[in-house]
């Protein structure tokens, strides 16, 4: 068995790992470095960790906080597109009022009996409300409606009105007192506590409704109170 074993001959280099190379000339690079250029690099160093330290002292009672704002605001233009809307009718109350009228005489008694049919339209008139109705208040718009009130005044169906029971001779001034005693009855009636509770429920829904569809998230309802009459 044959052995090769290569003896380098004098004056011969021997052969360098790449890596050794590499740590060789870093070496051989830094001792050629001066001594003044490392005094510089250290008092950078120390000058940047002082710069640090001190930025970091002075803002230790601080906190970044990111807060959202709340506020929310309606223009004016909004406000004037819904006042534009004007009666808002939110109850509809149909009545019918049977009312008679008897007039006594000497040879007998007259009577006259007629049906009357009306349909009653409760809500608001936006044009009656007070400036500053609809407003922001932080992060919540507050409407404050005018009062429920009869819309149609003129109620009454004369078309659909029926002569029940009709004895001896009447006037037109006889039937148009009638017609007026009906007009009351079903005032009184419909025109109650109740209904105009009602009305108010189905308007704070509605009004909800409204102002969310155009983007505002909290909305409050709130109604005038109605002027006393005199």
């Amino acid at each position: 068995m044959q052995t090769n074993n290569s003896t380098p001959t004098p004056g011969e280099k021997k052969p360098v790992p790449a890596g050794s190379s590499f740590s060789h000339d870093l070496f051989s690079f830094l001792k050629t470095i001066s001594m003044t250029v490392w005094m510089v690099i250290f008092s950078a160093v120390l000058l940047l960790v002082a710069v640090v330290f001190i930025v970091v002292w002075l803002n230790r009672d601080n906190s970044l906080r990111l807060e959202q704002n709340g506020k929310i605001d309606i223009t004016p233009t909004q406000v004037r597109s819904i006042r534009d809307i004007g009666e808002w009718e939110f109850l509809s109350v149909s009545d019918e009022e049977l009312v008679d009228t008897v007039r006594h005489g000497f040879f007998g008694d007259d009577e006259l009996v007629r049906i009357y049919y009306g349909t009653l339209r409760l809500g608001v008139n936006l044009h009656e409300a007070k400036p500053g109705w609809l407003k922001a208040n932080k992060d919540t718009i507050v409407a404050t409606l005018p009062p429920v009130k009869l819309l149609d005044e003129d109620f009454i169906d004369e078309a659909k009105t029926k002569s029940f029971y009709e004895e001896g001779s009447w006037s037109q001034q006889d039937r148009e007192a009638l017609y007026r005693k009906a007009y009351r009855k079903m005032k009184e009636r419909c025109l109650n506590s109740r209904n105009i509770a009602s009305a108010e429920q189905n308007a704070t829904r509605q009004f909800d409704n409204l102002l969310r569809s155009m983007g505002f998230e909290h909305v409050r309802v709130a109604f005038e109170k109605p002027e006393k009459k005199k």
